[in-house]
């Protein structure tokens, strides 16, 4: 099972790969949008905000997000870092019902170009 740290580690590499990112990636990523992505293996929450093009974590929180982010994310740890190590394809992580994602209709239609 995936601890905090290399969760947190994952969502800082993923931060990295968005900031680096081009095209219709980075429309995407240039969001400006609070975030949560619930661990619900380990019961925690990072929140944050996804800001000039990077997933800026405020806080890591137990138990589910207090506040309903615009961008909210649960799932595993493992599932996080195999995601970003690219291990775990999200589409099909979504549709597994591995990965739930819930977002404003824009901003899904927005997202889609990242995933």
């Amino acid at each position: 099972m995936a601890t905090i740290e290399e969760c947190r580690a994952a969502l800082e590499k993923l931060s990295d790969s968005m900031r680096d990112a081009e095209g219709d990636v980075r429309a995407a990523v240039a969001l400006d949008r609070s975030v949560s992505c619930h661990l619900t293996d380990l019961d925690a929450t990072f929140v944050g905000r996804l800001q000039d093009g990077r997933i800026q974590v405020h806080d890591t929180l137990q138990g589910p997000p207090r506040d309903k982010a615009q961008i909210r994310l649960a799932m595993t740890g493992d599932d996080l870092v195999a995601l970003v190590d690219g291990e775990l394809h999200f589409a099909k992580a979504w549709g597994a019902g591995r990965v739930k994602l819930h977002a404003g209709v824009r901003d899904l239609l927005v997202l889609r170009k990242l995933l």
